[in-house]
């Protein structure tokens, strides 16, 4: 299957495809899957342009309203996770993820899902050490504080990763793990990131988190962006003791060495062919943002156990979906910190392993008739229009207020979970939103708006309250070191590279976050200080 990678998107959906079809007509190639790592800016109107965190000037529809209208359809099946630069109103009606337009599908805060037999995951966000160890207390309207932590990566999104057992065939994120520098070209990204040099030598650069999930999840493929700039590096990987349900699958520590830096070409590391056995290294690919002359499009061909032929099959992970529904009891919707549950928690006794059993497992395809994923994307808001908004960069626009999503309302039911912004609403004594009707989201665009219009106001339904519950607040034992073995693989010379894209000229504004320093309180907890970061968005 030929996979394509993109970096930071940043809304630029229609230059992303025109690229992609540029490249399969110059190569006699069909691209089967698009790959997005963040920033996707999947924003349908100027309300939620209004949830980005950037500064007004830099508030730009771009095109992915077009998708989510139906005047466009994405030409091949897309897949992306959050970044720091999203529509985080959308997005967070989609904890569990979702299609957010016909053919365009997102992870949620984390996910797991396979396409033709090749396994995805992922995690959405940045990494911010005061805000990780918190639970998901955001939702709309936000303010500057909650507009950016709403996209703060959370403990138990890491902590329900770690659980996976088998192979992961692709891990997307949008931050870099921890560390990731130093299995790869180090003085040549130097020479383009000098800056970069600061926070490597304060262990800043990077997400210490998924430096954790790194070692233990062991992916064949791991694609990132955020940092807008092209490199590769190989991991590698000593392999343990732990048992994968498929008898496939090892998790471990890779090395803290460094690799080789005296490498022609960083992005030539990538081509080597995805074996059935557990692989001794991640291969690793971080890439640029959708600009002119920019490296932030990778194709790769991946081999699929099924044929992709015709259209693409995406289905929900059988022990994802248990994942979740064992660890529901361990969702926080509390502005504080608070602690999962670890192998020695005092004299608690706890469950701290959910890698699902078998009966479990069985639970799972008990309630799901099939674990196709459905294609139930409705549109709930009206969509942009250009013609009547072109000025909105000089109005003052308010926030929308929260709104729940049919499918997660679904998904939810049929999984027996809460979802998160419901459950922080209801601790915040919010009334619950209404969910809005499913429409047929192959009408015509002006008929659609024109349905919305008049029958929006009596298109709800109430939803049942769910019932009150106690988060789980109990202390896990602190972590202990583990030991890392310092084995260190030789980098190929030479490996040829399938394609590298970029775009024709074009002027594309840059967008730049806003800088604050909110106030956190000094909490002299156990295992804090492993997640305090120093710096902030």
């Amino acid at each position: 299957m030929k996979i394509a990678v993109e970096g930071c998107a940043h809304g630029e959906l229609e230059r992303i495809y025109e690229t992609i079809e540029g490249i399969e007509k110059e190569q006699n190639i069909k691209i089967d899957l698009l790959l997005c790592c963040g920033d996707f800016q999947s924003t349908r109107n100027v309300t939620d342009l209004q949830t980005m965190a950037v500064p007004r000037k830099y508030m730009d529809m771009c095109t992915f309203y077009k998708y989510y209208s139906g005047e466009l359809v994405a030409p091949i099946l897309t897949i992306f996770i959050g970044g720091n630069h999203e529509a985080s109103n959308y997005l967070q009606e989609l904890p569990y993820g979702g299609w957010v337009a016909p053919n365009i599908y997102y992870l949620g805060y984390a996910g797991v899902i396979t396409v033709n037999g090749i396994r995805i995951a992922g995690i959405s966000g940045i990494y911010k050490g005061h805000d990780f160890l918190r639970g998901h207390h955001e939702f709309p309207p936000y303010n500057d504080k909650t507009c950016r932590s709403v996209y703060h990566v959370r403990q138990l999104e890491v902590f329900r990763l770690m659980q996976l057992s088998g192979k992961v065939d692709i891990f997307m994120s949008h931050d870099w793990p921890r560390g990731i520098q130093e299995y790869g070209n180090k003085a040549q990204l130097l020479r383009f990131k000098p800056h970069f040099m600061e926070d490597i030598e304060s262990g800043q650069l990077g997400s210490r988190p998924l430096e954790e999930l790194l070692k233990a999840v062991q992916p064949t493929y791991w694609f990132a962006a955020h940092l807008h700039c092209k490199f590769a590096a190989l991991v590698p990987h000593t392999r343990n003791h732990k048992k994968s349900r498929n008898a496939d699958d090892a998790s471990s520590s890779s090395s803290n060495e460094s690799e080789d830096e005296n490498e022609d070409d960083d992005s030539n590391q990538l081509q080597e062919n995805v074996v059935a056995a557990p692989v001794p290294v991640t291969k690793f690919l971080a890439l640029d943002k959708c600009l002119p002359r920019r490296r932030f499009l990778q194709v790769l061909d991946i081999p699929s156990n099924e044929s992709s032929e015709g259209k693409l099959t995406l289905k929900y992970d059988a022990e994802w979906l248990s994942i979740l529904r064992t660890t529901n009891h361990l969702i926080s919707v509390k502005d504080n910190n608070y602690y999962l549950p670890g192998k020695k928690a005092g004299s608690i006794e706890e469950r701290c392993n959910f890698t699902p059993t078998d009966e479990e497992l069985e639970h799972i395809r008990a309630k799901f008739e099939s674990l196709n994923v459905p294609e139930n994307f409705c549109r709930t808001v009206l969509p942009f229009d250009p013609h009547e908004e072109h000025n909105y960069k000089q109005k003052y626009i308010e926030q929308a207020n929260p709104m729940l999503n049919p499918q997660s309302n679904e998904f939810c039911s049929i999984l027996g979970i809460d979802d998160p912004l419901c459950l922080a609403m209801l601790a915040s004594g919010k009334d619950l939103p209404q969910t809005a009707s499913l429409l047929d989201s192959s009408i015509d665009v002006k008929e659609d708006q024109a349905k919305l219009e008049q029958d929006m106001p009596t298109l709800v339904e109430p939803l049942a309250t769910p019932p009150k519950r106690k988060l789980n607040m109990s202390l896990p034992a602190p972590i202990v070191a583990v030991e890392i073995d310092k084995s260190v693989i030789e980098l190929p010379d030479e490996i040829e590279e399938l394609a590298t894209a970029t775009i024709a000229d074009s002027k594309v504004e840059e967008t730049t976050p806003i800088c604050i320093s909110p106030n956190l309180k000094k909490l002299k907890r156990r295992n804090q200080s492993i997640y305090q970061a120093e710096d902030d968005d």
